[in-house]
Order: C-alpha cells, then structure tokens, then sequence
C-alpha cells in the first residue's frame, strides 16, 4: 500500500516507497534475466545432448537438412525420389525377411507391434552410417542416402546384434580380429569390435570410454539370444529354423 502524508491540501508520495518499487523492479529484471539465462542454459544442453547422442548424423531428426546449391548440382535434391525407393525397400524387407517378421513378432508378444509407416522413416544421413534408432521418437531411421540396396535397408530394419547375426570366422578374418592362430574367442572379439564401432559412430566418446562401457555389460548381453535363440550361421538354415520355431516360444508371425 502507498503512505501519504498530507501538508496543505497537497498529496505527496513517501519517497520510502520509491525505494521500495525500484526494489521489485528490479528483482523482476533480474528474474527476466534469469529466466532467459536458464533458456539459454536449456537450449545449448539440449543442443549438446543432441551431438552426444548422434543426432548430427541424422540431420532430418530435427529439420535441419538444408542442401547447398552445389550439392543440388551432384545429385542431391532428389529426396523424395530416394525416399519412396527406400520405403519400397524397406516394405520388401518386412514381407519377405523371415529375420525381420521373427523380430517383429518377439516385439509384438512384448506389447510393441511395429507400424512400419510409424516407427520406421527414411532420411537423409550422414554418409557414415546407414541407420539408427530415435530412443526419444521411438522410431528406426534407415539412411536412404546410403542404405540404397534391399540388402542394406534389412541390415537395417532388421534391428540385429552383432552377436546373433554380423559376427562370423570369415567376417572376423576379413576384419583382421582373427586368424587361424587365434580362433579363441575370435567371436566375442568382432561382437566387441562392431559395437564399439556402432557406440562411436553415434556417440561422442572415445575407444577407451566405449571399451569400459562393453565391457561391463558384455557377459550379460552377450549370452543373450532371444527372440532368434541361437546365433546365426553364414550359409546355414537357422534364420529359417528360428522362423519356424518362433511360435514354440509365443511370437506368432503373420
């Protein structure tokens, strides 16, 4: 309340008053600049979280694919005739990989059915990968700029571990982490090898960071074989094994 006082007829106002107004008015500046200090604050951790977690690979995720006049002129541009091959691709996957319907089944007994036109997106992405996962969207991103080929749109969809169905003894030849002088643990040496790989690449932490990381979980996660239940063989028939014995286990394909 305002203090008055009253000296021939006249009003005059309590300069204690004034003291006291200039005193809000001040801690309401210095709120408004703490308040857009804290937006700041926000915007720059969310943008540094966003690097953390990959998502500069995937530059579609939160619209900033802008193409430059100078790659309109070497190809780029063409978005939405890469994006409709890539979705044709990726709905062949899902017909006709018996990999791909097993995984779809296992997520639908757990109470997750996958709409292919909801959970799956074909992007635009940075030419060192050729797919990710969006944990905030809860969505599968297949590179269309990358993933070209059916086969690399179902490495892809197929949302495989390294474990079950990346890793053999000539895929680990190839890769230099095994010989026929060290076929011990030759396996477990490519499963570690791929997914430091697939950490750093959407990561940003170093070989040792990722090293620890895979080490603390790898005997958990590495002896885990569900929903395929073994690991898959190259030029084997387990993919079609484990298709068929799929429902022996409560993941009812279509």
């Amino acid at each position: 309340m305002t203090v008055f006082t009253y000296n021939n007829d006249k009003v005059k106002e309590n300069p204690l008053d004034n003291k006291v107004d200039e005193k809000k008015e001040n801690q309401i500046n210095d709120n408004n600049q703490n308040n857009k200090s804290d937006k700041n604050a926000s915007t720059i951790e969310n943008s540094v979280d966003d690097a953390n977690w990959g998502y500069d690979l995937y530059p579609e995720r939160r619209g900033r694919y802008k193409p430059t006049f100078f790659k309109k002129l070497i190809g780029e541009g063409k978005e939405e005739i890469t994006r409709l091959k890539c979705e044709g691709n990726v709905y062949k996957c899902v017909k006709n990989s018996q990999l791909v319907q097993l995984m779809m089944a296992a997520l639908k007994s757990s109470g997750c059915e996958i709409d292919i036109r909801r959970h799956i997106s074909c992007e635009i992405c940075d030419y060192s990968v050729k797919g990710g996962y969006d944990a905030q969207l809860n969505q599968i991103v297949v590179c269309q700029n990358t993933a070209r080929s059916q086969s690399k749109v179902q490495a892809c969809t197929e949302i495989r571990a390294a474990n079950l169905v990346h890793c053999s003894f000539m895929s680990a030849m190839i890769q230099g982490t095994a010989s026929p002088f060290n076929i011990k643990k030759a396996h477990q040496d490519c499963v570690k090898n791929m997914a430091k790989a697939s950490i750093m690449g959407v990561r940003k932490v170093t070989e040792q960071e990722a090293k620890i990381a895979i080490e603390k979980v790898f005997p958990m996660c590495y002896n885990d074989l569900e929903p395929i239940g073994r690991r898959i063989r190259r030029n084997s028939l387990d993919i079609s094994r484990a298709y068929m014995e799929a429902p022996l286990y409560g993941y009812m394909h279509d």
